[in-house]
């Protein structure tokens, strides 16, 4: 038995725009997901009580192609299979053991489908702990490849890198297509973050940016702008110039919202944490829910998310350096 975790992420700057090989710097931040793997006879079994749900355990063998009979969203349901079928697929192939089975079981501090890396985390802590659990152990670099490869599996082949990469690395990172590598020198960051308890669906705002940017040239013109803002962002980040960051942030809201990938609960938390004095905010992830990140070394915007109709949970999130780890 083997427990490894992984960090969630926030993005100072590029989601969406990551996709079309624009950069983005993602940072993460410390709250984690813990996946245990136990080596089994045969198959595959999934324990999670982190799902937004009562809890439920999968249970099944050959290659998990079986749906349980939970009502959930199918997001949900696919953090809890499709990302740790496809993880599971990796160990083995690392592992030269295609029949190897494992128990695993998955705990999160990370709000599933809210734009905080968190199947991300999942995927490269599975990775991890079940190799591991099989007598194998891979670099960072090397988790983050397959965990990359898990989620283009999963999401159609419209996944980035940044998310695994930055779970699997820790800090804050840079990825502008195969290109992927840690800012170093970065100090603290002081994020906070606010959470209106929903998800998005990251396959159809992806899917409906796609289609935006193919059909009007405006749009394209919008997702190049967003990699001109992250490009603008990393002078700025390594001169530790936080109220410059903060602005840059709030551009990046704004070609955000243009993209349609915001809505009235994420437009409602980035204006309190503003109006609150925060340097800067913007929606993380893909959008259409979930939450919002604020610059702010004070705690009035933390503060004002509190009471911000919409907002189901306000916190603050330190940066983490450590990536993947066995615990």
């Amino acid at each position: 038995m083997v427990t490894s975790s992984a960090p969630g992420k926030v993005y100072l700057f590029g989601e969406h725009a990551v996709v079309y090989g624009e950069p983005a710097v993602p940072c993460a931040i410390e709250r984690r997901a813990r996946v245990t793997a136990t080596e089994i006879d045969e198959g595959l079994r999934i324990h999670s009580d982190d799902l937004k749900l009562d809890g439920f355990t999968v249970e099944y063998t050959g290659d998990g192609d079986g749906r349980p009979d939970v009502d959930a969203a199918e997001p949900l349901l696919e953090a809890a299979m499709g990302y740790v079928n496809e993880a599971v697929a990796q160990v083995r192939d690392a592992a030269d053991a295609p029949d190897a089975g494992f128990e695993i079981e998955i705990e999160s501090d990370i709000p599933l489908g809210a734009g905080l890396g968190s199947s991300a985390a999942v995927v490269v802590a599975a990775i991890d702990a079940a190799t591991r659990e099989l007598g194998v152990e891979l670099s960072p670099e090397e988790i983050a490849e397959r965990a990359y490869r898990v989620e283009s599996a999963v999401q159609d082949g419209q996944a980035s890198r940044a998310d695994t990469f930055c779970s699997a690395m820790g800090g804050v990172v840079r990825v502008e297509g195969d290109d992927c590598r840690r800012l170093d020198g970065v100090g603290n960051l002081p994020f906070v973050i606010g959470f209106d308890g929903g998800a998005g669906d990251t396959g159809a705002l992806v899917a409906g940016v796609r289609s935006l940017r193919e059909e009007y040239d405006f749009a394209a013109d919008t997702v190049g702008a967003i990699g001109d803002v992250v490009r603008e962002g990393e002078s700025v980040l390594a001169a530790g110039d936080h109220e410059t960051l903060g602005e840059l942030m709030d551009f990046n809201h704004g070609l955000l919202a243009a993209l349609g990938v915001s809505s009235r609960s994420l437009d409602s938390m980035v204006w309190a944490a503003r109006d609150a004095g925060a340097m800067g905010a913007k929606l993380t992830g893909a959008g259409g829910g979930g939450c919002i990140v604020a610059l702010d070394d004070t705690d009035d915007s933390l503060t004002a998310l509190k009471y911000t109709p919409g907002c189901a949970e306000a916190f603050r999130a330190e940066l983490d350096t450590d990536g993947v780890r066995r615990e």
